[in-house]
């Protein structure tokens, strides 16, 4: 076998909050791959960094009133705690606030400049008087220029669906101090992705493999067809104050935390080739045949699959083999919700006292290689997991190993009878070959890679139920056929470890010192070779067996939500409150009164959601198709930091019905679909109670 040389990142999470259950979808998912390619020996290395630059981060720092510095150092650990704990394994994990990642940041920002790929243009931003800073869109809110919502965002509405520029906010006001801004001129840097020359090489390097399908039909939409110029240039820069790194011969001018971000893979990676004494040109030189592999979250798609790539192309480095995106977590078939106590962080879950590998194992029977969301439903996790990996895995040694250390002294059958029980193996286990399992690791397809796993799981139950080595152990006569059958339980045992390794390191960890074997290596046969190559040798000696895992109690699962839920904060005074009183402080006023003639107007209907897709082009938008009882409607909803077109289809909901039509960027949207909530993630769309049928008056 060929060794390949491989790199792999995982996206770099935000050093502003907490890993949660959502996160570790990705970081699980990237480790099995990466722990599956260190059994089959090659040279494989995994890195990945906190992201630290951009307004949030300075802000939180000054929040809490110590330094960026300070509070970035401190995340960092957190982050790195969760991980460990999840037996997650980086070769390097590092931040992107380093001397490495400015050097490539800055090196990066030169070539693209020398290209002819840089430009420096006016633009018009609101501006903090109090604060005298600039304001992100994030950090401006207002009433929509179109319906009026108040407390709205100032890049999207997120009552009627609309974008805009912050400029357009009715009586914007800062979110940062609450004053008033101004507009106010500044100069800023593009990276010129509209030059031909970075459209017709996106247009070639997204339809050459490097992408899921999905993703490459995504950035297809996103593209546009040939003599189409539809990306626009991509803004690099902030103005001072700002936590990042100051671009080169511009003062008080930085670089945008997208910018740096993707180059801390890069950042990483010199920092452990300085510790290790590796090559760096070997893996990111434009020449560079190693493998270069970046898991993502399909959220971050647009940056990696269009932005990333251009810039490493026209600046003389390497672009990534393969770029690796998955879908989202929902908890119980819903987005993840603080109040339903669904928001679950890695480190309660820890606390909590959870083995971490049941996760592990969950996320990997749900994972597929797709970007289809998964779901974490709480009862199937326990029922799966006592049931496969108690039940099935963990119970083929249970029911052998005590025969083998108190019969016959810990040791496997000798010689004389290895060969019948090779020949037992060979006849009734023939399947149990690695081609299937190995295949299906390698395209991240980790569902199928369980189902063949825990079908071998089932085949061995059900050879040592018939065979009933407890029923043979009542005869002293016997003992010859006990040890053999016994033996070649724990054979099979033995091999399913192997193949369960990448998912369950800790688990099988200890299932080598109790095997008293060499660490696990992913078996290897050639095609003539039988499954019965890959056992233990003759009279092999195995250690008294000791319990490997507990079953899940429901009650574990119902404390971790239970800790989850939204709990006691404490004000700025010291005293403590409900986390729904804090929210109870925000809730917008109530609006002005109306008559019920008013409200009347208002044609509130009962919707099916028939359909909802992304719209090309927009961040905050789906669009939906509603059945409204014999008609159906197309509403452009700001929803989409709340939901997946999947969660929606199907549903019932509630629309203003005689809204007028209002002409969007992206199409004609024929009404509105209610949602409560403060917006982002926690956003709540409406639904009629069970009965209720489209078309509907509500009144």
């Amino acid at each position: 076998m060929t060794t390949r040389r491989i790199l792999v990142t995982s996206a770099l999470p935000y050093a502003n909050g907490s890993i949660h259950l959502g996160h570790l979808v990705e970081y699980i998912q990237t480790d099995i791959w990466v722990r599956f390619q260190k059994m089959r020996g090659h040279e494989i290395y995994y890195v990945c960094a906190d992201d630290t630059h951009g307004t949030p981060i300075m802000l939180r720092a000054e929040k809490e009133g110590i330094t960026p510095e300070a509070l970035i150092a401190r995340v960092h650990d957190e982050h790195f705690e969760d991980f460990t704990g999840f037996h997650i394994h980086f070769d390097s994990y590092y931040s992107t606030h380093s001397d490495e990642t400015r050097h490539y940041s800055e090196d990066i920002y030169h070539k693209l400049k020398a290209a002819g790929l840089i430009q420096v243009r006016g633009i018009e931003q609101l501006y903090d008087p109090q604060k005298h800073m600039f304001l992100p869109d994030r950090f401006v809110k207002g009433e929509c220029p179109k319906c009026s919502a108040r407390d709205q965002y100032g890049d999207s509405c997120e009552v009627c669906g609309a974008a805009y520029a912050p400029t357009e906010l009715k009586n914007p006001y800062s979110a940062v101090s609450g004053a008033i801004p101004i507009k106010k001129s500044s100069e800023h840097y593009f990276f010129s992705l509209s030059d031909q020359r970075c459209v017709d090489f996106l247009r070639r390097w997204t339809r050459a493999g490097h992408l899921q399908p999905e993703a490459a039909n995504k950035m297809h939409e996103w593209l546009g067809d040939a003599g189409e110029i539809k990306l626009s240039d991509w803004d690099i820069s902030r103005d001072a104050p700002y936590f990042g790194f100051e671009i080169p011969d511009a003062p008080g001018k930085y670089f945008y935390v997208w910018l740096d971000a993707p180059i801390g893979y890069m950042g990483s990676f010199k920092h452990l080739c300085t510790r290790e004494n590796l090559d760096f040109d070997a893996y990111w030189h434009k020449d560079s045949d190693t493998e270069l592999y970046h898991f993502i979250g399909k959220d971050i798609l647009y940056f990696h699959a269009l932005f990333w790539p251009a810039m490493l192309e026209h600046s003389g480095y390497r672009t990534p083999t393969r770029i690796f995106a998955h879908g989202f977590l929902t908890v119980n078939g819903e987005k993840m919700s603080k109040s339903r106590g669904t928001f679950i962080t890695a480190a309660s879950y820890l606390k909590q006292g959870l083995n971490p590998e049941w996760l592990r194992y969950y996320y990997a029977a749900k994972l597929n290689g797709t970007m289809e969301d998964i779901d974490l439903n709480l009862d199937d996790f326990i029922v799966r997991v006592n049931s496969d990996l108690v039940g099935k895995f963990i119970n083929i040694a249970s029911r052998c190993a005590g025969f083998i250390t108190k019969r016959f002294d810990g040791r496997l059958v000798d010689a004389d009878n290895y060969i019948s029980m090779q020949q037992l193996i060979d006849a009734r286990f023939t399947s149990w070959r690695p081609d299937t399992i190995e295949k299906a690791y390698e395209e991240r397809d980790y569902s199928q890679a369980v189902r063949q796993m825990m079908k071998f799981a089932d085949e061995a139950n059900e050879f040592i139920h018939e065979m009933a080595p407890w029923e043979i152990a009542k005869d002293a006569s016997r003992n010859a056929e006990l040890q053999r059958i016994c033996s070649l339980g724990i054979q099979l045992f033995y091999l399913l470890s192997r193949y369960l390794k990448p998912i369950l390191p800790e688990t099988i960890r200890q299932v080598e010192t109790f095997l008293n074997c060499q660490p696990l290596t992913w078996p290897r046969l050639a095609d003539s070779e039988p499954v019965s190559q890959l056992l233990l040798p003759p009279g092999h000696t195995i250690n008294a067996y000791q319990h490997l895992m507990i079953r899940i109690d429901s009650k574990q699962v119902d404390a971790l939500v239970a800790a989850n839920r939204e709990s006691l904060t404490a004000d700025p005074a010291g005293s403590t409150k409900t986390a729904a009183a804090t929210k109870q402080a925000t809730v917008a006023p109530i609006a002005d009164t109306v008559s019920i003639d008013d409200f009347s107007k208002i044609d509130l209907r009962v919707a099916k959601i028939m359909n909802a897709e992304h719209v090309e082009g927009a961040d905050k938008l789906l669009k939906l198709t509603l059945d409204i009882g014999g008609e159906q409607r197309t509403v452009f909803a700001g929803i989409k930091s709340a939901y997946s077109p999947d969660q929606l289809k199907g549903r019932m909901t509630v629309m203003v019905a005689n809204l007028a039509p209002r002409k969007m960027k992206f199409g004609m949207s024929e009404g509105m679909v209610l949602a409560a909530g403060s917006g982002g993630s926690e956003l709540f769309i409406l639904g009629p109670d069970s009965g209720a049928q489209p078309g509907m008056r509500i009144k």
